[in-house]
């Protein structure tokens, strides 16, 4: 399985809750899995020349149950430039690009 998943949270001001809610129910499956380092979840902030920015979410491939749960959708790899690491292992970064 290499589908990557993304969701846009909309409004930087106004993501942090989901953000927390993504973190909380990836964090209790990830440990169900025995913390894999290559499952993890990434985020960005984007404005795509717009005034305001958003959050992008981008959940790897061993997070496909977890992306669909957040209605997230299929998408291409995301580019590693500019990605935070939301929740997983610091090595994942690393391992997936």
């Amino acid at each position: 399985m290499d589908a990557w998943f993304f969701c846009n949270l909309g409004d930087a001001m106004l993501a942090t809750e989901h953000l927390d809610k993504i973190r909380t129910c990836f964090l209790s499956e990830y440990e169900k899995l025995n913390r894999p380092e290559d499952m993890a979840i990434f985020y960005r902030h984007e404005s795509e020349g717009r005034l305001q920015c958003e959050v992008k979410v981008y959940f790897s491939p061993k997070c496909a149950t977890l992306a669909q749960e957040f209605d997230a959708i299929k998408s291409p790899k995301p580019a590693s430039e500019s990605l935070g690491l939301l929740a997983g292992s610091p090595k994942a970064k690393e391992l997936l690009w």
